[in-house]
């Protein structure tokens, strides 16, 4: 007896059923968990000044089970920086401190500056992943809310400066540094309204803060100015321009999470474009312009524990002289 032969229809359907399940399984077994530290260089700095090196984590969404998150992370200690940026989405479980405590410790001392993103105060829920194709997600009632007091309290234990609406000031290897930054955008928790008053009252005991900023350097006093946000919504980036920032820091996006190779990111998860939604980039508006780093985060929702075409990162960043 001959066997019946297999149609080409269905044998095209039974080759894409066969390459999807390949993909899931990667990125659900392997490339969640392939930490990556991506690392650049940003001409910022005013000329003469030292190297400094920020290191910029972000979207850990931390449940305490995650060990090898956890000891990945303090292994970055090694690397000694400089300054510390987190933007937030830190918790993934209401447990999720626990992670966070085991791999931050390290950092303790080292200077730090953060702001909340959304899984900061809520806890993750099922979403449907075509959602995300209609626009920016959004919290039903069924999120739980978790204890962003906790996490602020153990960052505040680290030194670290809470930048959610204001702004603070501090001196790294010679140079002056002005941060500002915002509640979350994609909560709505953004009051950009308060950043001009929050630089302001950083300044007032400052003499030279008004000769130094925007335009970030002077002899007597050279100053770099940074804007830090979870989500870079244009609203908020454009804002931080205005402001006089050259450098911006944000997360949120995942990179896209699921990428295809060649073509990039399918969703952003904000407004930002496509191809500046993740890495380094160049922020431009008006006639200003500062440069952006979007950080692909370090984990996903234990709802959608996948990655694919889109490894899990930190960033190293080293800040160097303009030329």
């Amino acid at each position: 007896m001959t066997k019946p032969r297999t149609s080409p229809v269905a044998a095209i359907a039974i080759a894409i059923a066969a390459a999807g399940a390949a993909a899931f399984a990667w990125g659900s077994l392997v490339e969640r968990t392939r930490w990556t530290l991506r690392q650049a260089e940003v001409p910022v700095l005013p000329p003469g000044s030292a190297p400094i090196r920020v290191l910029h984590l972000s979207d850990l969404h931390m449940a305490p089970w995650q060990r090898d998150k956890q000891q990945w992370v303090r292994s970055l200690a090694g690397l000694k920086p400089d300054l510390i940026v987190d933007t937030g989405d830190n918790l993934g479980h209401e447990r999720g401190i626990e992670g966070i405590r085991h791999a931050l410790e390290p950092f303790r001392g080292v200077p730090g500056v953060f702001v909340n993103g959304s899984n900061d105060y809520f806890g993750p829920v099922v979403k449907n992943p075509l959602a995300y194709f209609t626009g920016p997600s959004r919290y039903g009632p069924r999120a739980k809310p978790l204890d962003i007091a906790e996490l602020h309290a153990f960052f505040d234990e680290l030194g670290w400066h809470d930048l959610d609406n204001t702004a603070a000031a501090l001196d790294i290897r010679g140079t002056h540094f002005e941060f500002f930054g915002v509640d979350d955008p994609h909560k709505g928790y953004d009051r950009l309204d308060l950043i001009t008053a929050a630089i302001d009252e950083l300044r007032a005991d400052d003499p030279l803060g008004d000769e130094t900023w925007p335009d970030a350097a002077s002899e007597a006093r050279p100053t770099v100015t940074v804007g830090v946000t979870h989500a870079p919504y244009q609203r908020v980036l454009n804002s931080f321009v205005n402001h006089g920032a050259q450098l911006l820091l944000a997360g949120h996006t995942h990179g896209g999470q699921v990428c295809v190779p060649g073509f990039g990111a399918l969703v952003t998860n904000c407004d930002i474009p496509r191809d500046q939604v993740k890495g380094l980039s160049v922020w431009h508006h008006g006639f200003r312009a500062a440069f952006l780093n979007v950080s692909a985060g370090l984990g996903t929702s234990i709802y959608a524990p996948v990655r694919f075409a889109c490894p899990p990162e930190a960033t190293l960043l080293t800040l160097v002289p303009t030329e």
